[in-house]
């Protein structure tokens, strides 16, 4: 059985400008074809949309009612910075 790296990543909402960071970990094993990626705690204002094993797929809903991929380049619109 192979270990599990685990890691924190930030969640930034491009809508609300919430953010937290999340805890998620995967298998260790680069010789597996499914990398068994979870996020094992969310932040507050966030939860999961729709689990996937790929990060890329995985997605997060605010409490504001945006949605997005757990792995993604942050995007502000125009005037919708960060607070």
């Amino acid at each position: 059985m192979a270990a599990r790296d685990r890691y924190s990543r930030k969640l930034e909402c491009s809508k609300c400008g919430r953010s937290g960071f999340a805890e998620a970990s995967e298998d260790d094993d680069p010789r597996r074809k499914n990398p068994g990626f979870q996020v094992d705690e969310m932040p507050a204002g966030f939860s999961v949309e729709r689990p996937s094993n790929d990060p890329a797929k995985f997605m997060v809903r605010c409490r504001c009612g945006n949605v997005f991929a757990f792995r993604q380049k942050t995007y502000y619109p125009p005037g919708g910075e960060p607070s």
